[in-house]
């Protein structure tokens, strides 16, 4: 093969990680409710479905992204993929929540494998106009995940219940890890007798992050003000600050926080988190409003789900080539513009509300997200010395999954204290349901909004501040 050749090779091999995680949570989105009802568990705990895979997921990328620094890719990026496999396969045989979660987990771990490396192969092989193009064709396989997991799911879910919606993953990542192993580098960055990981500040980071997303996910039903959520605030507030004190007197930090002085890097990444904050908004709560409020079966629920992944696909190798080209100021600005008109679209509709209503507000929420999310990671990605794509990789997944993190737990919290709120005041479930969703809505816009003002002030005209 030709150098041009191998390196789209080895961008499909890594986008692919991508592609099957995205495929998961789509389908494991469509499937919450389901499984809630078969398993027999609350909305608020049916959430950690989604909660825990994306907390391992998280906590880990700082690891495996040290340990791609040392470790060939190609071996890494197979145990990945077969992490990923093993733990789908289980889940096809989860008989209870408790082991749901477990299998989960496992699969979350050999997705963090993947995702902490993905964006820094990418910006490491290709350059300038050519690397927007490569990472707006991952936004696109990203979205044909996407764009699979409903439909797919759909027909899963109607006809062989929700256990069968992780299969296709798995055929996907055997093939993936077989293909890893033949083509990825077979060489490390580094010499690992040189190698230093701050475990101490990796346990720091763990043990915050997780305090903070279950005190999150779960004040609504301890109580804000409970001993609980007291307790989990102090643990957050001291490990927080135990890791960034300690990761600012060693020389072989875990996170560089030197990066933040980056304005494009610091508020490129606090866009990114926040619109992924607003896309999770709905995606988590519109899967219960067609099967609950407007009684459509899995099928055509992800039918309907079917146009926001189907317009990505199409937008986002676009913008991220336009980005790579002219840059990413104006259409990482009217990505949010747009998706928060969708989510006001959403906030309009009740139970009579027709199919097409539907698929448009999708259709424009996908145009939205394509036009935000390449341009935004070509920009960070170059904001960087080449030296540090790698890490910089690392903290985009980072903050993306903390928007993951964040948009499930706060969503799900929101609605059912709304709900909660309007059950005791007398109104009818119908009327409770939609009234809920129509004010968790109004959150997502304004997370769209805050995504907006990051990104007005992240890519503003100006020198680079540090040639890649």
């Amino acid at each position: 093969m030709t150098t041009k050749e191998i390196k789209w090779t080895m961008f499909v091999i890594t986008a692919v990680g991508n592609f099957i995680a995205m495929l998961d949570s789509t389908t494991v989105n469509l499937a919450l409710y389901p499984m809630s009802v078969d398993l027999h568990v609350t909305m608020g705990q049916i959430q950690w479905v989604m909660i825990a895979y994306m907390l391992v997921l998280t906590v880990f990328l700082p690891f495996f992204g040290k340990l791609g620094d040392i470790f060939p890719k190609n071996k890494l990026y197979a145990a990945g993929f077969s992490l990923f496999a093993l733990g789908a396969f289980l889940n096809t045989t989860a008989n209870s929540f408790g082991l749901l979660i477990a299998y989960r987990c496992l699969e979350a771990l050999g997705a963090s494998i993947m995702l902490s490396n993905a964006q820094a192969i990418i910006a490491t092989i290709f350059k300038n106009e050519r690397r927007g193009k490569a990472l707006g064709l991952n936004g696109c396989l990203v979205a044909i995940g996407g764009m699979s997991g409903p439909a797919l799911g759909g027909i899963l879910l109607n006809f062989f219940g929700w256990h069968s919606v992780f299969i296709p993953c798995i055929p996907v990542a055997l093939a993936g890890a077989y293909y890893a192993y033949r083509v990825l580098p077979h060489h490390s960055i580094t010499d690992r007798k040189n190698f230093k990981f701050d475990y101490r500040g990796f346990f720091y980071f763990t043990v915050s992050l997780f305090a903070l997303l279950l005190a999150i996910s779960e004040g609504h039903s301890w109580g804000w003000n409970s001993l609980k959520i007291i307790i989990l605030g102090i643990v957050t507030l001291i490990f927080g600050v135990l890791f960034y004190i300690r990761d600012h007197h060693i020389n072989y930090p875990l996170i560089d926080f030197s990066l933040f002085k980056i304005r494009t890097f610091t508020f490129g990444n606090l866009g990114v988190m926040t619109s992924y904050m607003a896309m999770y908004t709905n995606s988590i709560l519109l899967p219960f409003f067609l099967q609950e409020i407007l009684k459509y079966n899995p099928l055509v629920t992800g039918l309907l789900i079917l146009p926001y992944s189907l317009t990505l696909s199409f937008i986002a190798p676009v913008a991220g080539r336009l980005s790579g080209k002219y840059g990413s100021r104006y259409l990482t600005l009217a990505g949010p513009i747009v998706y928060c008109i969708a989510l006001l679209m959403f906030t309009l509709y009740d139970k009579n509300a027709a199919m097409w209503q539907i698929v448009l507000a999708s259709g424009i929420m996908g145009i939205g997200n394509g036009l935000f999310q390449s341009p935004s990671n070509n920009a960070i990605m170059t904001s960087v010395e080449h030296s540090h794509v790698g890490l910089a990789s690392g903290i985009l997944a980072l903050s993306r999954n903390m928007g993951n993190i964040l948009g499930v737990a706060v969503t799900i919290t929101l609605f059912e204290t709304f709900r909660n709120i309007f059950l005791e005041a007398g109104k009818v479930y119908d009327i409770a349901f939609l009234t809920a969703y129509r004010t968790t809505m109004c959150f997502g816009i304004f997370f769209g909004l805050c995504c907006l003002t990051f990104a007005f002030i992240a890519y503003q005209p100006q020198k680079k501040e540090i040639k890649s």
